[in-house]
């Protein structure tokens, strides 16, 4: 039974990625139908990586960016102004008993892979595989 427990807290729950899942495509569904009335989304396409949910389903942190990046603090301020509506649409879509709050942050997933392939471009590690 401890085995179990302890690996729970290694990682997110089949429940916990399944409702995340069906958050995140419930949402890019809802901004690439256009559900969403406002300017600020109605002009850019904004792509949903990835949505978290805390083990009791009541938090979901949604992970977001626009198309090549840009614009992004005014895509999160609509996102953010749009959040009751996205809530219960998003609740009624994936039926779940309670609607979950919502908390919209970038997806630094792509500046960190940047940063990891400069460090592997780098002369110093360049150098490195070039001894014998």
């Amino acid at each position: 039974m401890a085995n179990r427990q302890n690996h729970r807290k290694s990682g997110p729950s089949q429940r916990q990625l399944r409702v995340g899942e069906l958050v995140r495509h419930a949402l890019a569904e809802m901004l690439s139908r256009g559900e969403i009335h406002d300017d600020v989304l109605a002009s850019h396409v904004v792509t949903v990586s990835e949505v978290r949910m805390t083990p009791d389903l009541r938090l979901a942190t949604i992970y977001i960016m626009p198309l090549g990046g840009k614009d992004l603090a005014p895509v999160l301020e609509a996102l953010g102004r749009n959040r009751k509506y996205i809530r219960g649409e998003v609740a009624h879509a994936v039926n779940l008993k309670f609607a979950p709050e919502i908390r919209f942050l970038p997806d630094e997933t792509f500046d960190e892979a940047r940063r990891i392939d400069e460090i592997l471009r780098s002369p110093k590690v360049a150098q490195d595989l070039k001894k014998p």
